[in-house]
């Protein structure tokens, strides 16, 4: 097992050998501490313990190998170089799950349940292939170009075969490359009082923070090493400490939907259900609550050297950026955490604290990394040229902009589509009052034609009327503006029209071949609208020609609207009587077969059990199985029956006086 070194505490004899390592790459060789001979031979890309598309990935044996092909990493890659991309490190794709906004959320568990994890982090793999552009991911600049992407971890070469990592993210920020070093070897200087961290995590409405100690202070360290009495000396203490440390969680997220509350209400509007209170209630309760654990370790975190959160947008204003709050939004010792984490709790925050303190190690010779570089070099995309003459594209041609309209058309354009609505819908009272306001001024009558403009698919209001079965509004058109019901239909319409009218009623409009002319009556959806029209052509036959251009059926005159409703009556008065006809059948059906089962003697029943054996207390009762079947009327009729008889048995054995 290779030695783990403390990012504080490095050897003397590591630290005067490092030297930056400024290949082209950039990117940390992530073997862990194998054999430098071992390694150098599985550098190539045809050794069975490596990985063909991980840039280079070696193995000690075959239980890392098979490791590598379950995790995510190599998954990424798989799909990228599937679509035509190109592999990423490892560190480079810690990189991008880190980017992902809350990448994992609280749905995953801590870090000692592998299935959960596993299915956590698959989640974060899909996100990251979802949200991410596959252009964007194959696209890398080039190798000598300035802006050229950094991997989280920055590594120093010590020659002849080892190299050790640390997180950039731990040195001050806005260091320059050619410092990083130097700002090494300062970390190693002991400071007074030790060095201390803060760590807060956040998601799914869990919450963990801890605040540790990272390194001793010189007399602490002194300690340490003396051994000047003649006792036993006292254990060293760890570099790593967890002075303080809290975990506590409310439910502010809805099982399997995801997001907290408050970004659903932003986004769709405030939820009433109860359990959108509770969970607003929790997201309240989880402020309060850091905020109050932020203010009760005020002292402790004045004295940190760096503060970690991991947090979305929205949670992180939990932590800043409100009045008398512990840490300032722009402080310099702010950090995110470099790598992917999974839900807030202690076990994941030692977890975090380890990652970040213990420097990463490998063992690579001087071939094994120019043969990384190398196949580094060749995987980038080769880049496009540019050709001398520009290619002017034929631009499409720009759509027409709609005519500016006037007060005049505008107020136009509102009368008539408020017109409509109160027709459409049947307002007859409001309809009533605007046409007595606007009739004359900008509708001139009630026979204008609908504008083509309201997409409406009918000529006039009365067309209107009928087709949206309005009753009240089709009488006040007909009967008292005169409307006229003989203007056709537009044939463009035709099937829509005559699709919603079709009907097996005798005062029905008929069937029209296509092309042919229709009128508002044969708009008619309901029966009771046709009967305003036929009303309408019985009570004034001088006012339109209604048989013909109209094509009203028929008129429907009050003799004809008695009788109508004669025959209805009758139909009913036969409907009761079949009724009551069926049911003095089914009384007397009932009544034969209650005198046949009074009738009937009772079946004999032979009890073939042995009459040595248990018998059933109370034996068993033929009325009852008599009466199995009838219902509670006609049982108690038997039961009636019954009685008198027995009562007449009774009588006749009594002697005579």
């Amino acid at each position: 097992m290779a030695q783990r070194y403390h990012i504080f505490s490095l050897p003397s004899d590591i630290l005067d050998t490092l030297t930056p390592r400024n290949l082209v790459t950039h990117t940390p060789p992530r073997a862990i501490s194998p054999p430098p001979a071992q390694v150098a031979s599985s550098a190539a890309s045809t050794n069975a313990r490596g990985c063909n598309i991980c840039l280079g990935a070696v193995f000690t044996d075959v239980y890392e190998q098979r490791s590598h092909f379950r995790s995510d990493w190599h998954r990424y890659n798989v799909k990228i170089r599937l679509g035509g991309g190109n592999p990423v490190t490892e560190s480079a794709f810690a990189q991008l799950v880190d980017g992902l906004e809350d990448s994992l959320s609280g749905s995953a568990s801590s870090s000692d349940d592998d299935d959960d994890s596993d299915k956590s982090e698959t989640d974060a793999v899909q996100a990251l292939m979802s949200k991410t552009k596959l252009a964007s991911q194959s696209r890398s600049p080039s190798p000598t170009s300035a802006s050229r992407p950094q991997t989280p971890i920055t590594w120093f070469h010590s020659p002849p075969a080892a190299q050790i990592g640390i997180y950039r993210t731990i040195l001050p920020l806005d260091t320059p490359a050619s410092s990083y070093l130097s700002e090494l070897k300062d970390m190693q200087v002991r400071v007074e009082g030790g060095r201390k961290w803060a760590l807060f995590m956040v998601a799914g409405g869990h919450f963990a923070g801890a605040v540790a100690s990272v390194s001793r202070s010189p007399e602490e360290n002194d300690l340490a090493v003396s051994g000047k009495s003649k006792k036993k000396p006292p254990k060293p203490k760890p570099e790593v400490e967890i002075l303080k440390h809290k975990t506590f969680h409310r439910y502010t997220t809805r099982r399997k939907q995801g997001g907290s509350q408050s970004v659903n209400d932003n986004a769709k509007g405030a939820a009433i259900s109860a359990g959108a209170q509770l969970r607003r209630y929790g997201e309240q309760a989880l402020r309060e609550d850091i905020r109050n654990l932020l203010l009760d370790w005020a002292d402790e975190i004045n004295d940190c050297e760096r503060i970690w959160i991991r947090a979305s947008v929205s949670n992180r204003r939990i932590f800043l950026d409100y009045e008398g709050c512990i840490i300032n939004k722009g402080d310099d010792r702010l950090r995110t955490f470099p790598f992917p984490t999974r839900r807030p709790t202690q076990s994941e925050l030692s977890r975090c604290l380890l990652e970040l303190t213990q420097v990463k190690t490998s063992h690579l010779t001087e071939e094994a990394l120019r043969a990384q570089d190398a196949a580094y070099l060749a995987s980038l995309p080769k880049p496009k040229v540019t050709p001398s003459h520009p290619v002017t594209t034929a631009s499409a041609p720009d759509k027409p902009k709609p005519p500016r309209l006037t007060k005049e058309e505008e107020s136009l354009r509102a009368q008539w589509s408020r017109l409509l609505e109160m027709v459409s819908k049947g307002r007859l009272e409001p309809l009533k009052t605007f046409w007595e306001r606007e009739s004359g001024n900008t509708i001139s009558s009630v026979d204008t034609p609908i504008p083509e403009w309201t997409g409406q698919r009918h000529a006039s209001l009365l067309q209107v009327a009928a087709h949206a079965g309005q009753e009240e509004v089709t009488r006040w058109l007909l009967y008292d503006l005169h409307a006229d019901p003989t203007i056709p239909v537009g044939a463009l319409n035709l099937g829509d029209d005559i699709a919603g009218n079709e009907s097996d009623a005798s005062d029905a409009p008929s069937s029209v071949p296509a092309g042919s002319r229709r009128t508002a009556y044969d708009l008619a959806c309901s029966r009771v609208v046709r009967d305003v029209f036929r009303r309408c052509a019985a009570d004034h036959p001088d006012w339109w020609d209604w048989f013909g251009a109209a094509r009203v059926p028929s008129a429907l005159s009050k003799e004809k609207e008695e009788e109508r409703e004669g025959k209805k009556k009758i139909r009913r008065k036969g409907l009761k009587d079949k009724l009551r006809e069926r049911e003095a059948r089914e009384k007397e059906k009932e009544g034969k077969k209650v005198e046949f089962q009074l009738e009937s003697p009772a079946p004999v029943r032979v009890n073939k059990a042995d009459p040595s054996g248990p018998q059933k207390l109370g034996g068993s009762s033929g009325a009852a199985d008599s009466t199995m079947g009838l219902t509670p009327e006609m049982r108690a009729r038997v039961e009636r029956e019954r009685r008198a008889r027995a009562a007449e048995a009774r009588l006749k054995g009594l002697p005579a006086q």
